[in-house]
């Protein structure tokens, strides 16, 4: 039976006081996709509010990404649907590509930390890339416990923040996560690294969407 993938997107296309531009960061989009499209599995997007989900249009040189940009992909950030109420059934894994945007609406978004503590919980495959990860950081399990408690995790860290946004964010990603209790690792910054912890798999920045990808396929594959 096909493997079913969630992608769980941003609906913010600004952040900050200076109003950057932002959304879904494309390589961090279009890998993981592009990753699970190539293994057959069907591919759900869903934004916060729904309608248009904004991209945030990087490395538009990188192939991967425009075989995104050239398949179906578009088309689907173009026309999401809600998170509110969406319903966990028939998915296998959930996915939460970066960009700055859900710092916006992903920190502390009530449908967001319900799908993602029910995916959890019901055996199923958690994973986020870069600033990705803040989807987590605020999820709590039905006993009353942080998701990310005691869990090896990863996320855009306070290096890299330094030196890409860290006048438009209101908190550091890596302090959120490991105020939550997670045991937060990162490398050099923008160099690849992603971690697998039993079914939550998160990876540092866009060099890592590749590799989050991969061991969520390895996996639903096992």
């Amino acid at each position: 039976m096909k493997k079913k993938i969630l992608f769980m997107v941003t609906s913010a296309g600004i952040i900050g006081p200076k109003k950057r531009r932002t959304g879904s960061l494309l390589t961090e989009l279009a890998h993981p996709y592009e990753a699970f499209k190539e293994k057959g599995y069907d591919i759900d997007i869903y934004s916060v509010k729904g309608g248009e989900a904004p991209i945030d249009m990087v490395e538009l040189e990188d192939p991967i990404n425009q075989a995104f940009l050239k398949g179906d992909g578009p088309t689907k950030m173009k026309n999401t649907e809600s998170v509110e109420g969406l319903s966990i059934d028939g998915y296998d894994a959930v996915f939460v590509p970066g960009g700055l945007g859900p710092v916006v609406d992903m920190t502390d978004n009530p449908p967001v930390q319900r799908i993602l503590g029910e995916m959890y919980e019901n055996g199923k495959v958690v994973s986020a890339v870069c600033h990705g990860p803040v989807s987590l950081g605020n999820v709590k399990l039905k006993d009353g416990s942080y998701l990310v408690r005691g869990k090896n995790v990863t996320g855009f860290s306070i290096a890299e923040e330094n030196g890409y946004a860290k006048d438009d964010v209101s908190f550091e990603l890596e302090d959120l996560l490991k105020e939550r209790g997670a045991n937060y690792t990162a490398i050099a910054p923008w160099q690849p690294y992603s971690i697998t912890d039993g079914r939550l798999v998160t990876g540092q920045n866009p060099a890592s969407a590749q590799g989050v990808a991969e061991r969520v396929i390895a996996i639903l594959e096992s």
